[in-house]
């Protein structure tokens, strides 16, 4: 009997962005941890979670791919702004 609440799978390409997803967000979780300042870094967090939820229910990969990039050069600004600050 098959469950009618069963998640459906996933395809190959679907589970790869889906960890990259997860890998980028616990890189911008990890590199916010480095900010001076708990006001900072719980503001940043809020906008990471913000973001991350907002973007949840997107199923096109074309989309996820967008968000992906965007979320890498965000961290990639964030991680440049703590290497010449400190």
């Amino acid at each position: 009997m098959i469950n009618s609440k069963m998640k459906p799978f996933l395809t190959l390409q679907q589970f790869i962005l889906k960890q990259e997803v997860k890998n980028l967000y616990r890189e911008i979780f990890k590199t916010i941890r480095k900010v001076p300042g708990k006001s900072h870094q719980n503001e940043l967090k809020e906008w990471a979670r913000r973001d991350f939820r907002a973007n949840a229910d997107v199923l096109d990969e074309l989309t996820i791919r967008m968000h992906i990039n965007y979320g890498k050069r965000c961290l990639k600004e964030l991680q440049n702004s703590l290497a010449l600050s400190g």
